[in-house]
C-alpha cells in the first residue's frame, strides 16, 4: 500500500463518483474523506470514510493531527476557503503534500482586485477595469461610465458576488448593496468595475506544478436553471467537453497568452501555483479574454473533464508530481471522446427546497456512465437528498448526441421526487454542428478571418486618423493610399524611400506579450533612414503577417505605429494584413515598415563634395539598444541565464522593470529636432546608428578620402550596454561594431556652424555631444575610415 490516505475536503462543492470502479475510488489506497461527513456517495464505498472534522483556520490544527496520526501522504483540497486562509502551508510545516495552492497564490480567487492587478503586470488579457474600496468614487465612475459592464465583489462571495445591472440605477442599487449594505460582508469592501464582454464563455482547468501547465479539454457550462438558458443562476446544471468552439488554434493560443504566463507570473512573483487553475475565458471578437479565476476543481466542469483523462493515466500519481516540481515526468492525457454531465437538482433550486426526499439510483450502469454525489447522505441506510444540486450523471461516448442520449437515459431513471434537470445541455454545440452542416467549409475554417480583419480595421482607424497631416486624408480601406506632393508644400521634390524591420526584438515583445511599442520601433527604423538624406518623411505603410490574427495584439501593433507615424510628422496612410496558416508559428507575427519622403533637391544629403577634414561630429543619445543587435542580445540573455521576466539587472529610469520591458524601450525617432537644422543647411552628412554600429554606419555618408576619429569618453555608455558588455564578455571593437553604444544619430557638421546646430538641437529638446572629427583618412591607422579612442578606459 504506497499510500495511506487521500484527504479530500469538501465534496459539497465538488461532486464524488459513486462507483467505486472509476476515478477517485478505483486506486489501490484507502480514501479518506473530511469536512461535512462527506456525501452518500462516500459513505456508500468501502474505500472511503467520512470523517466529521471541519477545517478550522488559521492552523486547521484537528484537521492536521488527524492527518498526521494516519500518516496521509496528499490532501486534495476543494472549497476555496480553506485555501484562502493558508490550508497548504498547515500542511506543509507537518511535511504533507497538498494539492492546492499556497494562501498567497490563492489570492486569484480570493481577490477579484488582485487577479487584475496581477494580470495587468503580466500582460495577460483580461475585460478593461477599475478599482474601488470607496462608495462615492465608485458611484461618480459608474455615471459616467459609458458602455456595459459588471460590478463584482473582490472578495470571495460563494459565487454570488457579480452584478450584471442592466441600467444605471440597477448598478447605482447594486453598487449600494455591495459596499455600504454589505451584503456580502468584508468581500464587498473593494469592488472591481470591468467592461462586460461578449461572446462564448468556456472553463478551461490546468494542472500546474508551478512549472508545467497541462489543461484539460475545455468544457462549457450551463449556469441558468431552465432550458433555453432562461431562469436564475445556479452553481452549474451540467457541461460537456471539448467545445466544439475552442478549436486546435485557440487552445494553443489560451496556452500561450493565458495558462502559461499565468503559472510563469505567479512564479515570479514568489507564489508558485501548485494544483489546478481554473479560468473562465470569454471568447470575445478580439480574441479569449479571462473572466475569472479560481483555484480549485469546480463543478460541473470537473465532473466533464476529468473522465476524459486517459485510462492509462494515474491522476493520484498526477497530483502528487504536481506537489513536487514533476508533473513534465508523468504521462497526462485524455481520450478523444466526448463527455455529458447532467445535474439533478431538488425541486426549488435554487430557490428554497425541501431535504431529506428518498432517492433510488439504478442498479446498475453502462460502463461509459458514472454518477456522483454532491446533496446525498444516508440516513436510516436510505439514500436521502441533502442540498440544492443532488447528482450528476455523466457519460463518455464517441459523439456529442450519443454522451446527452447516455446521460439522460440514466438521468431520467433516478427516482427522486420532484426532481429538475435541464434538458438542452450541449444545445449550443449542437446548434453549431447543425450550422457546419448546412453551410460546409468556409474560409475560417482554414485558419483565416475575413471578419476579424474587418474588426481590426475598425478597431485602428482612429489611431490612423490621428496621423493625417497635409496631402493625406483620405480613409483606411481603399486599394491604395494616396499623398498629394503640391499640398506638403515642396518647390522641387525628390523622393526617398525606406523599408525596414525590427529584427529579433520581435522575440522579445512576443516572449513578454508587450506589443504596444514594437511599432514605434519599426517606424523609427524608417524615418531614422530618410532624415539622414534630408528627406521629411511624408507617408507609411506597414505589413504585419501572422499564423492567425489576435485582433488586440494587432491593434496594440498598430497603435504603435500610429504614435511613431504622429511624432514624425508622418500619415500612416495604409498597409497589409495577412493570416498565412503554416507559414509562422502559433503566437508570432511579422512586421515591416515601408516609408517615402520628400527632400527638396538642393537639400538632399549627404553633401560629399562638402565635407572636409576639421568637420566636427555631433552624436545624438539613443535610448537603448533601438532594434539592432538583438540576437546578440538574446544570446546574452541566455549566457546570463536569465529570463525575460527577470528583474532588470541594469539601472533603468523606470525602476522595477522587467528584463523583457527595459530590452523593449523603443528606438528614438530624431525626425522633428533635425529637420529645423535640414532646412537651413547647417549639415554635411548624416548617419542612422543601426546595425554595424560606428564602424560600419558612419562611412556611407563620408566621401572615400576622408574617415573620422570618435571619442568614447564623450558621451556615456548606457547601462544596459555595460550589462551586455560585461554578461557576454564583449570586446570594445565588437561592441562599437555591433551595437549603437549609446549614440542613436550622427552629424557632421561645419566647425562655424556647431554652436548654432547646438542651439536649434537644445530648443527641440534635444541633448547633444560632440562626439569626434573628420581626418584625412590617411592620419587614421591602416587607413580605416572610423578610429575609436579610449574605448578602454571610457567603457570598463
Amino acid at each position: 500500500m504506497f499510500l495511506q490516505a487521500g484527504f479530500y475536503l469538501d465534496f459539497q462543492s465538488d461532486y464524488v463518483n459513486w462507483r467505486p470502479a472509476t476515478l477517485y475510488l478505483d486506486m489501490p489506497y484507502n480514501f479518506i474523506s473530511g469536512y461535512l461527513l462527506g456525501n452518500g456517495g462516500t459513505a456508500s464505498t468501502s474505500k472511503s470514510i467520512n470523517v466529521p472534522i471541519k477545517p478550522v483556520a488559521p492552523e486547521f490544527t484537528e484537521l492536521v493531527r488527524f492527518a498526521v496520526d494516519n500518516q496521509i501522504d496528499l490532501v486534495v483540497v476543494g472549497p476555496e476557503q480553506p485555501l484562502v486562509d493558508g490550508i497548504h502551508g498547515a500542511f506543509k510545516k507537518v511535511g504533507i503534500s497538498c494539492f492546492g495552492p499556497s494562501k498567497e497564490a490563492a489570492q486569484l480567487e480570493g481577490s477579484k482586485a488582485f487577479s487584475k492587478v496581477f494580470m495587468d503586470r503580466h500582460h495577460i488579457p483580461t475585460a478593461a477595469y477599475k478599482t474601488f474600496t470607496k462608495y462615492e468614487e465608485a458611484e461618480a465612475y459608474l455615471r459616467q461610465y459609458k458602455g456595459k459592464y459588471v460590478i463584482k465583489a473582490s472578495g470571495l462571495a460563494a459565487g454570488k458576488g457579480v452584478l450584471i445591472p442592466e441600467t444605471l440605477e440597477e448598478g447605482i442599487t447594486g453598487l449600494k448593496s455591495i459596499m455600504v449594505d454589505s451584503v456580502f460582508g468584508s468581500a464587498g469592501s473593494e469592488v472591481v468595475i470591468e467592461e462586460r464582454m461578449e461572446g462564448e464563455e468556456v472553463s478551461i482547468l490546468a494542472l500546474s506544478d508551478g512549472y508545467t501547465v497541462i489543461p484539460f479539454p475545455a468544457a462549457q457550462d450551463h449556469k441558468r436553471a431552465y432550458d433555453g438558458d432562461k431562469g436564475p443562476n445556479t452553481g452549474g446544471m451540467g457541461a460537456y467537453s471539448p467545445t466544439l468552439v475552442y478549436t486546435s488554434d485557440l487552445a494553443a493560443q489560451v496556452k500561450r497568452t493565458i495558462l502559461q504566463p499565468t503559472i510563469d507570473g505567479m512564479r515570479r512573483d514568489g507564489h508558485p501555483f501548485i494544483g489546478v487553475l481554473f479560468v473562465g475565458l470569454m471568447l470575445t471578437p478580439t480574441g479569449p479574454k479571462v473572466v475569472e479565476f479560481n483555484c480549485r476543481f469546480g463543478d460541473p466542469e470537473t465532473e466533464v473533464v476529468l473522465p476524459l483523462l486517459d485510462d492509462h493515466c494515474d491522476l493520484f500519481e498526477i497530483m502528487m508530481a504536481c506537489t513536487q516540481g514533476r508533473l513534465d515526468s508523468v504521462p497526462v492525457s485524455f481520450k478523444r471522446q466526448f463527455a455529458v454531465t447532467v445535474v439533478g437538482a431538488s425541486k426549488g433550486y435554487p430557490g428554497s427546497y425541501e431535504k431529506g426526499k428518498k432517492i433510488d439510483l439504478p442498479a446498475s450502469l453502462d460502463k461509459n456512465v458514472m454518477i456522483f454525489h454532491a446533496g446525498t447522505l444516508v440516513s436510516n441506510n436510505q439514500l436521502v437528498s441533502s442540498g440544492g444540486r443532488v447528482l450528476a450523471v455523466t457519460a463518455v461516448t464517441d459523439s456529442l448526441s450519443s454522451a446527452l442520449e447516455s446521460a439522460y437515459k440514466v438521468i431520467s431513471q433516478i427516482k427522486l421526487d420532484g426532481m429538475e434537470y435541464r434538458t438542452d445541455i450541449g444545445h449550443r454545440a449542437l446548434a453549431l454542428l447543425q450550422s457546419r452542416t448546412r453551410t460546409g467549409a468556409t474560409y475560417a475554417d482554414a485558419g483565416v478571418s475575413i471578419d476579424a480583419g474587418n474588426l481590426l480595421v475598425e478597431k485602428i482607424k482612429p489611431f490612423v486618423k490621428a496621423t493625417r497631416r497635409p496631402g493625406a486624408d483620405a480613409d483606411l480601406g481603399g486599394f491604395g493610399g494616396i499623398f498629394d506632393l503640391k499640398a506638403a508644400g515642396y518647390r522641387d521634390p525628390v523622393l526617398v524611400s525606406g523599408t525596414d524591420g525590427v529584427g529579433t526584438k520581435l522575440k522579445i515583445a512576443q516572449a513578454v506579450r508587450k506589443h504596444d511599442t514594437i511599432g514605434i520601433d519599426l517606424v523609427a527604423m524608417s524615418v531614422n533612414d530618410v532624415i539622414v538624406q534630408g528627406a521629411e518623411p511624408l507617408f507609411f505603410l506597414d505589413y504585419y503577417a501572422s499564423s492567425k490574427l489576435e485582433i488586440e495584439v494587432a491593434k496594440d501593433v498598430v497603435a504603435g505605429i500610429a504614435k511613431g507615424c504622429l511624432d514624425s510628422g508622418c500619415a500612416l496612410v495604409g498597409g497589409e494584413t495577412a493570416e498565412m496558416p503554416g507559414i509562422y508559428q502559433h503566437g508570432e507575427y511579422d512586421l515591416a515598415g515601408f516609408v517615402v519622403g520628400a527632400v527638396d533637391r538642393d537639400q538632399v544629403l549627404p553633401k560629399l563634395d562638402q565635407i572636409i577634414p576639421g568637420d566636427v561630429l555631433l552624436g545624438l543619445p539613443s535610448s537603448g539598444v533601438h532594434s539592432n543587435g538583438f540576437s546578440l542580445v538574446r544570446h546574452v540573455v541566455g549566457m546570463a541565464g536569465m529570463d525575460y521576466d527577470s528583474l532588470c539587472p541594469f539601472t533603468t529610469p523606470n525602476p522595477g522593470q522587467t528584463l523583457g520591458e527595459a530590452l523593449l524601450t523603443p528606438t528614438r525617432l530624431y525626425v522633428k529636432q533635425l529637420l529645423p537644422v535640414i532646412r537651413k543647411n547647417l549639415v554635411k552628412s548624416m548617419s542612422h546608428i543601426t546595425g554595424g554600429g560606428f564602424i560600419d554606419n558612419v562611412p556611407r555618408t563620408l566621401p572615400d578620402h576622408v574617415g573620422v576619429v570618435i571619442d568614447a569618453n564623450a558621451w556615456p555608455l548606457l547601462p544596459v550596454f555595460k550589462w551586455i558588455k560585461s554578461a557576454g564578455g564583449i570586446a570594445n571593437l565588437e561592441l562599437a561594431r555591433t551595437f549603437n553604444c549609446g549614440i542613436g544619430m550622427v552629424l557632421v557638421v561645419a566647425g562655424e556652424h556647431v554652436e548654432q546646430v547646438k542651439q536649434i538641437l537644445i530648443e527641440h529638446g534635444e541633448t547633444v555631444y560632440e562626439i569626434g572629427r573628420v581626418v584625412d583618412r590617411k592620419e587614421n591607422e591602416d587607413g580605416a575610415h572610423v578610429k575609436m579612442l579610449n574605448m578602454e578606459t571610457a567603457w570598463s
